[in-house]
């Protein structure tokens, strides 16, 4: 589904991980300067660092892959220039996605969310 050898653009700035295929896109158009369907992948990460998504176009549609780590938090790879985004190879991709290169972080309990009143 993913060919060898694809781009990979990291922005270092967090998004609200509610944002869906549409945003996505519009985000990797505005802060990576390229299109969604150029066939690179485009990493976004939360706040908490907790969870990534992935956003791509697999030739026939854009394809999302949302992960979230457990007790975890993504290490992001540091921007030389002092940029928003960061190109990685496809092995850091790999161990991004493994754990290898992720921190430990103190594990916070999820509050339940309030019920809204209408």
């Amino acid at each position: 589904m993913i060919r060898h050898g694809v781009e990979v653009f990291v922005a270092l700035e967090p998004i609200d991980m509610r944002l869906g295929f549409d945003r996505l896109a519009g985000l990797a158009q505005e802060r990576m300067q390229r299109s969604a369907r150029c066939g690179a992948l485009f990493l976004f990460f939360g706040k908490r660092r907790t969870a990534l998504k992935i956003l791509f176009f697999d030739g026939s549609g854009l394809c999302v892959l949302h992960k979230r780590l457990d007790q975890r938090r993504f290490k992001l790879p540091a921007a030389l220039d002092g940029g928003s985004v960061v190109v990685i190879e496809e092995r850091e991709l790999d161990d991004l996605l493994e754990g290898i290169s992720v921190e430990r972080c103190d594990p916070k309990p999820r509050q339940p969310r309030r019920p809204t009143t209408h």
